[in-house]
């Protein structure tokens, strides 16, 4: 069964920046379109963004545009989230995870649910 693993968060000043990780135990990430997504204490967790499985197309949370970027190195199994611009709302608990389905109309990529067991997750904490 394909398992992630996230890390690289930390705390950071408004205004930072953090790169995220998320490393599979194997190579068939490859295959998959995969998602980051956050929880927030005392929230539901909530998408911030996807990748196609190609890795030619993204997707992100309007709260998260402009600021965050998704990429992957699928030589190293990993697919990363930078983030720029922190703010205190950005505070939270991020997972990533393989989705169940991609598509792209229109050169915009709708990206379906995650599937799999939730990892560790990594702790993001921006400070004001």
């Amino acid at each position: 069964q394909l398992q992630l693993v996230e890390s690289g968060g930390g705390l950071v000043q408004s205004g930072g920046s953090l790169r995220l990780s998320c490393t599979a135990s194997d190579n068939t990430l490859r295959n998959y379109a995969v998602g980051w997504f956050r929880q927030a204490p005392g929230k539901e967790r909530e998408g911030v963004s996807c990748i196609s499985s190609s890795g030619g197309n993204t997707n992100y949370a309007d709260s998260v545009k402009g600021r965050f970027t998704t990429s992957r190195d699928d030589a190293k199994n990993t697919v990363y989230l930078q983030m720029n611009s922190l703010k205190p709302e950005d505070t939270g608990v991020y997972y990533c995870a393989p989705l169940m389905s991609e598509s792209v109309t229109g050169g915009v990529l709708r990206c379906g649910s995650a599937f799999g067991s939730w990892g560790q997750g990594t702790q993001v904490f921006v400070s004001s």
